[in-house]
């Protein structure tokens, strides 16, 4: 899964980086790698809680599109 994010430059050095899909998924970082390796383990635990959160009911259907 591919997934866009946008990386700032921190006022106070480094970087913080939102993910503007995902609402709240925000992360930061001293330099790029960082924020990076952060950015991954922030969109993973959101899509984690989100998934955890979804109640399915036995007559709902999940489906996955692909675009």
């Amino acid at each position: 899964m591919n997934i866009k994010a946008i990386i700032h430059p921190a006022e106070e050095g480094g970087y913080w980086a939102e993910v503007p899909a995902l609402p709240g998924c925000i992360t930061e970082g001293d330099s790029m790698e960082e924020v990076m390796a952060n950015l991954k383990d922030a969109i993973e635990g959101w899509l984690e809680v989100a998934n955890s959160r979804n109640v399915i009911a036995p007559t709902d259907r999940v489906v996955e599109i692909a675009v």
